[in-house]
């Protein structure tokens, strides 16, 4: 005999989320602190992009990290193939025994005239460009750097490419950087383009995509587990 026959009223208590059982979750961890920007020293160059490796501090961060995810059930780690990625994934990897797979799509915005930490000086300095770079949120306001639909497309390839290969009811860690979590944060929630753009080093960002393709922010800029 239930509750509510007994003249018992019915109740429903809150509960926390929980994922649909046909919903993929993907975990993206921006990359620990890279090596300071000099100027005139450039950082080292792959395909385009400045390939700078963790400092001392981001080599900690991605202890910090692997310490928090390592209790999770992680279907897979994918990284964005740079330097920086690949780094701050290898703790968890270790950890989990999982060769962490390469997505080339997901590489950071390609800052054109302003690579290999050229961005990081100008905006130190205020440069007049980099104060339009942030009024105007277009990355491409950076002489020959990729363009917002550029960016919008290839980031969404190798989105899809992680939901792909982790399968749905499963979670997937994505090690990528801060203007890649930004553009997916955008898409997810319709957003201003830099409305998500200046996340932590070493943070967590969560999405959950559902079957209907649909995706949820469920967390963003989560730093809990660094000092």
């Amino acid at each position: 005999m239930g509750a509510a026959s007994r003249g018992v009223p019915a109740s429903y208590p809150q509960r926390g989320f929980l994922p649909p059982p046909d919903a993929t979750e993907v975990v993206l961890v921006r990359h620990g602190a890279s090596a300071a920007a000099v100027p005139g020293v450039p950082f080292p160059m792959v395909e385009g992009h400045g390939d700078p490796p963790l400092a001392a501090e981001g080599v900690r961060q991605a202890e910090a990290v692997a310490e928090r995810l390592a209790k999770e059930e992680v279907a897979g780690i994918f990284v964005s193939g740079l330097t920086r990625t690949v780094q701050t994934a290898a703790p968890l990897a270790e950890r989990l025994g999982i060769e962490p797979v390469v997505v080339p799509e997901l590489r950071e915005v390609n800052l054109g005239d302003w690579e290999g930490g050229e961005l990081r000086i100008r905006a130190a300095r205020r440069d007049p460009i980099a104060m339009r770079l942030i009024a105007e949120e277009r990355w491409d306001v950076i002489p020959n750097a990729e363009s917002m639909e550029s960016l919008a497309q290839r980031v969404r390839v190798g989105f899809d490419k992680v939901v792909a290969a982790a399968g749905p009811g499963s979670t997937a860690v994505a090690f990528v950087h801060g203007g890649v979590i930004g553009e997916l944060c955008r898409q997810a929630t319709s957003s201003r383009p830099f409305a998500f753009t200046l996340s932590d080093n070493a943070s967590i960002t969560r999405l959950v995509v559902l079957s209907d393709e649909r995706w949820l922010l469920r967390g963003f800029n989560d730093t809990a587990h660094l000092p």
